[in-house]
């Protein structure tokens, strides 16, 4: 069939309305103090508490289209489906409906002529095979049976294809995913939807949350089941059009002809060529998007900042090896900005933002690899050997940001050879000591409510309303990071703050601990919560009911995390470092004693 992105987007949230759920718009691509990821990288994040048992404004059926971003296989993207921003369309159910509403209707969605139309013929499932921590679905495969799914394009598979957990730990459980089922050769006799040949294509999933993963790795049942679904809309679209790959549908044409307009060459000339086109088209847009967030990132050596800063580089590069010119990347931006635009508003909205960043990054790139260039040419003066080593090669990439694509191509201009593997060597050891520290910092979060957490996470609404009363209001979140051990707070504010600024408020925070005074929650619509003065960073993240915590007359904000019951349960309050975050932000980190 032939559809886009508009038309998909609008015939799965009216089918869900249809089913008596609540639309919800897309949280912000940055989690509200959750530390265990870097951006929203599924639509499950925003909802954790909800998952958890907390109870949703909105009901307990929900759909959504969110915004997400993944980077853990950046180096695949140019290849058919891999991207780095996506959209994912999903259905919830928070301790409503179970395995039975969310196949069936998932089959009605996918075959019935008013929405999709797909032939049951061409649709194969895959259910979990069971194992010590859950039992065989063979519940999930009845009911696929009795919808009209054939026998024989069921499949059992194990924990590391149908099973589904967002981080290490968590709300989890069993899934069942569809495929829809191309008109290539099998590639064997035990081809399934577990091969990487193509002839399964993954088009939804449905999770049933079952269970909270411990720390300690073992199970326990949650308090309510929940369902979680995902559908990746590029791919999709990609599969229902029958495109050989997910920048031929309409999000991406008109940026590929716009980049064959710039470059002067053609997507699919060459292999090379078309990779490029696809690398700086997934890599602008996914920067478009998380600089035009309503909480965006800016480039930067840390974190978010840096996973945004690659992107771009990444796609500078490749823009190079087009021999575009300084500045299309903006050119590009603001064609994405111009198509999502009504979808998304808050792209309109940083449009300056987004060019400004963007050209800034250009600039500050282009200085990089003129130094990695002096640096490659002084390597080479004292070299002994026709060849740069690997840990050589990585020096520059580690320090200098010189990518290995043009060591290789600076070494063949000038009859050197490189260390390929000695660089994958180097650059693997970097990526284990970085996923290890990965592991370590990204403790705690919204999924974690554990007493330290919701102490600090409770702290640290004492400290923004503190800021407030001592620095004024220019003081604005911009962001905070929560871990069992410690507290990061972002803010806006023009300088750094004096010691004594410092210290003022650490006290003003502890004699609110001190007064023992009870944290007060309620819900109530947003306007009423901005009525009363409750600050609203995040407030219309989940619609049009917030909910607002009140410490007396200190603090009254709009959260959806974890807090303690009484400033009295927290400690003592310790600001252990005042930095500077980026340009015009300022960061806090604190501790509990």
């Amino acid at each position: 069939m032939n559809i886009t992105s508009n038309e998909l987007r609008k015939k799965f949230l009216d089918f869900f309305k249809e089913k008596n759920h609540a639309i919800i718009e897309s949280a912000s691509l940055i989690p509200e103090n959750d530390a265990s990821v870097l951006f929203t990288t599924a639509g499950m994040h925003p909802l954790i508490p909800y998952l958890m048992g907390q109870k949703h404004p909105k009901g307990t059926r929900l759909a959504d289209v969110q915004k997400c971003v993944r980077t853990g296989d950046i180096e695949e993207v140019g290849d058919k489906s891999h991207l780095t921003f996506f959209e994912m369309l999903g259905n919830w159910s928070l301790g409503d409906y179970f395995k039975n509403e969310s196949i069936r209707w998932s089959y009605e969605f996918l075959t019935d002529k008013k929405y999709l139309g797909i032939s049951p013929d061409k649709l194969a499932v895959s259910v979990f095979a069971g194992d010590e921590d859950c039992p065989r679905d063979t519940e999930s495969a009845a009911i696929w049976l009795e919808c009209g799914i054939k026998k024989e394009n069921i499949f059992y598979l194990p924990k590391a294809n149908n099973w589904w957990i967002a981080g290490t730990t968590g709300p989890c459980g069993p899934d069942t995913e569809i495929f829809y089922i191309n008109d290539s050769e099998p590639c064997s006799a035990d081809c399934s939807p577990a091969c990487d040949c193509g002839k399964y294509l993954e088009i939804w999933n449905n999770v049933f949350m079952q269970y909270n993963k411990l720390a300690d790795g073992t199970y326990v049942p949650l308090s309510q089941k929940n369902v979680d679904t995902g559908m990746g809309l590029e791919r999709t679209v990609c599969v229902l059009n029958g495109f050989n790959s997910v920048y031929e549908i309409d999000g991406f044409k008109s940026v590929v002809a716009l980049i064959e307009k710039l470059s002067g060459k053609k997507y699919g000339e060459s292999a090379d060529v078309t990779k490029a086109m696809r690398v700086i088209s997934d890599h602008i847009r996914t920067a478009t998007f998380i600089l035009g967030d309503q909480y965006g990132v800016t480039p930067s050596n840390l974190d978010k900042g840096y996973v945004l800063r690659r992107l771009i580089r990444r796609a500078v590069r490749y823009c190079h090896s087009l021999e575009m010119k300084d500045g299309d990347i903006v050119e590009i931006a603001k064609l994405y900005i111009d198509q999502y635009k009504d979808v998304y508003p808050e792209l309109r909205k940083n449009a300056e933002k987004i060019a400004d960043e963007l050209h800034k990054e250009e600039e500050r790139f282009s200085k990089t690899l003129v130094q990695g260039e002096k640096a490659f040419l002084k390597i080479i003066e004292n070299m002994p050997t026709k060849e740069i080593n690997g840990k050589t090669a990585f020096r520059l990439y580690d320090t200098f940001g010189f990518p290995i694509e043009l060591t290789i191509e600076y070494a063949k201009e000038r009859g050197y050879t490189v260390d390929i593997e000695g660089f994958n060597a180097c650059y693997a050891e970097h990526q284990a000591k970085s996923n290890a520290a990965s592991e370590q910092h990204f403790k705690g979060g919204l999924a974690d409510d554990s007493e330290m957490t919701t102490k600090l996470h409770t702290a640290t609404h004492l400290l923004q309303a503190a800021l407030r009363k001592i620095l004024g209001d220019e003081v604005k979140q911009k962001g905070s990071n929560i871990t069992t051990e410690r507290l990061r707070f972002d803010f806006s504010f023009s300088r750094p703050l004096t010691e004594d600024e410092v210290k003022k408020a650490e006290n003003m925070v502890n004699e609110v601990i001190l007064q023992k005074i009870p944290v007060i929650c309620e819900e109530m619509p947003i306007e009423k919560a901005r009525e009363i003065g409750a600050m609203g960073l995040f407030g219309d993240k989940y619609g049009d009911i917030v909910k607002v915590y009140t410490i007396g007359e200190f603090s009254k904000e709009m959260c959806g995390g974890p807090h303690a019951q009484n400033t009295g349960d927290l400690g003592k309050f310790v600001i252990t470092k005042e930095q500077s975050s980026s340009a015009g932000v300022r960061r806090i980190k604190a501790e509990l004693r």
